[in-house]
């Protein structure tokens, strides 16, 4: 089961994300270290296999 945008959002934002906003439907976050992530998509949304991916491999670089 796919998870959904308002979790990714959860997420980011425990990883250290900062919420710059966004339009529509967009929201770009942005690591203290400078590491970027757009994501597309209402928070009740399913959130997209690619967009799930995306915010793992992230997570991950701003860890180390």
């Amino acid at each position: 089961m796919p998870k959904k945008i308002g979790e990714l959002v959860a997420m980011l934002i425990k990883a250290g994300f900062e919420n710059r906003g966004g339009k529509g439907s967009h929201r770009n976050f942005l690591h203290p270290k400078g590491i970027r992530v757009t994501l597309s998509g209402n928070p009740g949304d399913d959130a997209r296999r690619y967009q799930e991916k995306e915010v793992e491999q992230r997570i991950t670089e701003s860890e180390s």
